[in-house]
């Protein structure tokens, strides 16, 4: 019996536009020509249909293959920060939550205004951030708002939920899933790859290096480009997210004070 070609995700209650929105990000990211992106072979309401990925077990030579194909995707580029993928004008996601689909002329403004702070108050809610808490990332938000960490690197088209968990090894190399994609800063994918894990991921990194040469003191800026997927899981995935994202705060802060 020939295994199955496609996989099917399937929820009647999803809300309007979810699975048309995953369809959209996977077919913007696919026509960068870069890193290799689950085709979509259908998408309705409530359903999508996926490409079947076959698994491999990772290793350095794809590892590096994908970190040079990341690259590509995110040099083919977006219209402005924050916009959406082209022909898609309703919601985002990231994950099961809802994502504003705000455009803004400067990095820092788009980033603090639609990635960082609409996380905090259910996170609140969900008692997994104090406000203290809240309070050091509202000012770490101000800071970024305000400029501190603005470049002059245009917006990159990034995979934007790009864990090891959306980062699939395959017979043919590693094939991305499950974005929350739109035009933002490159090493805001690279962050939540450090966040979560990917197998070798210093070739991953190396590579992309190689091919789209790193800013420097990129590394310190971890925590800055962290900000947003640790906002995200402390507004559902528990107390310690909320910890880490205070901590991620401090540092934002204090990078600032040394610019």
């Amino acid at each position: 019996m020939d295994a199955p070609t496609h996989h099917v995700k399937a929820n009647p209650h999803a809300p309007a536009g979810f699975f048309e929105a995953e369809a959209a990000g996977l077919r913007w990211l696919a026509a960068a020509g870069g890193a290799r992106i689950a085709g979509v072979r259908e998408v309705a309401a409530g359903r999508i249909v996926l490409e079947r990925i076959e698994h491999a077990s990772p290793t350095h030579s794809a590892a590096r293959a994908f970190g040079r194909d990341l690259a590509h995707t995110h040099a083919a580029g977006a219209s402005a920060f924050g916009a959406r993928p082209d022909g898609w004008d309703g919601p985002l996601f990231i994950g099961s939550r809802g994502m504003p689909a705000l455009v803004r002329d400067s990095w820092g403004a788009f980033y603090a205004e639609a990635r960082v702070r609409p996380f905090l108050a259910p996170a609140l809610a969900a008692g997994f951030l104090r406000a203290d808490e809240a309070a050091l990332v509202e000012r770490a938000c101000a800071v970024i708002e305000g400029g501190a960490f603005d470049d002059d690197a245009p917006p990159a088209r990034i995979h934007g939920d790009l864990w090891g968990g959306n980062v699939l090894f395959s017979p043919d190399g590693v094939v991305l899933i499950d974005p929350a994609a739109h035009g933002g800063h490159p090493e805001t994918d690279l962050a939540m790859l450090a966040l979560f894990g990917l197998p070798h991921l210093d070739d991953a990194l190396a590579a992309y290096d190689e091919a789209a040469p790193l800013r420097p003191g990129w590394r310190a800026r971890v925590p800055l480009h962290q900000l947003h997927p640790l906002a995200v899981h402390a507004a559902g995935h528990g107390r310690g997210y909320g910890v880490a994202l205070a901590d991620a705060a401090s540092e934002v802060l204090r990078l600032a004070e040394e610019h």
